[in-house]
């Protein structure tokens, strides 16, 4: 347990896949580390995947529990898209995170400041810069992605979803849901320990959807490819908001620093935080190491408009109806891969990213569609909806 105080260089509160990762590349730099996390030995939950592509060349390839050379895309049709996606392993990623040369502190953080941390014991740290790497605070009514995955053995569902292969946006109208409520998509990959998730997901609707609701579409699509589950197989769930801004310069002198999904990182068109954390870490070191601002060597006036601009791309998502959104998806995959890409995971590509956006609402069809996308109409198609459903959840 901590006594008294103690000064160092960084101090990491949080220890999620991100904040590992900058305290191990910080230690690894010659910084001093502390790292605070009530259980800094759990190996994380959610299932975590990224295009191979955008793993930094440090991590090892022992990280990669599956890969998917072409993974599928079902909107009207089907598409493969040609470039390798990997799901992880959490307890290969966690080994290659080693915090050997970081002081370790097992408790809950009561403050942050930006140069101190006071822990539950009374102790402070005392840090030349505190980074804030503990996850996204409450969704409430803000623009969501829930998700609710099935842990299935892939011998049994390998008619639907075989071994190498992986449906990275299932649009088929086989969930049961009418075009009358919020869309979603199934999202299935093969872990890597011998089962396949399916996974119900919903992106940018106000509030999200409910755990209930997902499993039930996800239980009615497999049920549509002869799939009957027994009741018992292992299940996650997630929810939580998609426009969680970057954080300000270092003009603020009071706030710690917010780095990885809590500092602007989670995607607000998908969703997808640890890939981008994990590449940008090395950049946050080498700022520190440098003297200069972390905050503004990550987000540049290019980035802090990218931002920008997959916001207003995530507010049209949220106004879809599901008929909408498989058109838009179609238009959105008919793009040059560079296009995708600038959408889908570039972190500086502002030209790009203009260019498929005004291409994707151009080519949606029919045309009077176009409007919801740019918020024309229907600006709050499923806010009424998704209130009724929290408070019928809470009355439960």
């Amino acid at each position: 347990m901590a006594t008294g105080s103690r000064r160092v260089d960084v101090c990491v509160v949080g220890l999620g896949p991100t904040g590992r990762a900058l305290a191990h590349r910080s230690a690894q730099a010659g910084l001093r580390v502390a790292a605070v996390d009530p259980r800094p030995d759990r190996i994380w939950t959610p299932t975590y995947s990224a295009w191979l592509d955008e793993l930094p060349s440090w991590l090892p390839p022992s990280v990669v529990a599956s890969r998917i050379e072409a993974p599928t895309v079902w909107t009207t049709t089907e598409r493969k898209i040609e470039r390798p996606y990997v799901v992880l392993s959490k307890p290969r990623l966690f080994d290659a995170l080693p915090l050997d040369d970081v002081q370790i502190e097992a408790q809950r953080a009561t403050a942050l400041t930006a140069r101190r941390v006071t822990l539950a014991d009374g102790a402070d740290i005392e840090a030349d810069i505190v980074v804030d790497t503990r996850g996204l605070p409450k969704t409430d009514r803000r623009p969501a992605a829930s998700a609710h995955g099935i842990f299935v053995e892939a011998q049994r569902v390998e008619h639907y979803v075989g071994a190498g292969e992986g449906l990275l946006l299932d649009w088929r109208p086989e969930n049961g849901a009418t075009n009358d409520e919020p869309p979603s998509f199934l999202y299935s990959v093969p872990i890597g320990d011998g089962t396949v998730i399916f996974e119900e997901t919903t992106l940018g609707v106000p509030g999200g959807l409910t755990q209930h609701e997902l499993r039930r579409r996800v239980v009615t699509r497999l049920a549509a490819h002869g799939i009957s589950l027994t009741g018992d197989e292992p299940h996650e769930s997630c929810h939580y908001p998609l426009d969680q801004p970057p954080p300000r310069r270092l003009r603020d002198k009071e706030s710690a620093v917010a780095f990885g999904s809590r500092g602007g990182m989670m995607h607000p068109c998908t969703g997808y935080s640890v890939a981008d954390s994990l590449a940008l870490t090395d950049a946050f070191v080498d700022a520190l190491l440098s003297g200069t601002d972390p905050v503004a060597a990550l987000w540049p006036a290019k980035a802090r408009f990218v931002y920008w601009m997959r916001e207003r791309g995530l507010a049209g998502m949220g106004r879809l109806t599901t008929e909408q959104a498989t058109a838009m998806f179609d238009s959105f995959f008919r793009a040059s891969p560079r296009q995708q890409r600038a959408l889908l995971t570039e972190h500086a590509d502002p030209f790009g990213l203009a260019t498929v956006l005004v291409g994707t609402v151009a080519h949606t069809w029919p045309f009077r569609w176009r409007f919801d996308l740019v918020g024309w109409s229907n600006r709050n198609r499923w806010g009424k909806y998704t209130a009724q459903q929290q408070v019928s959840t809470r009355k439960r």
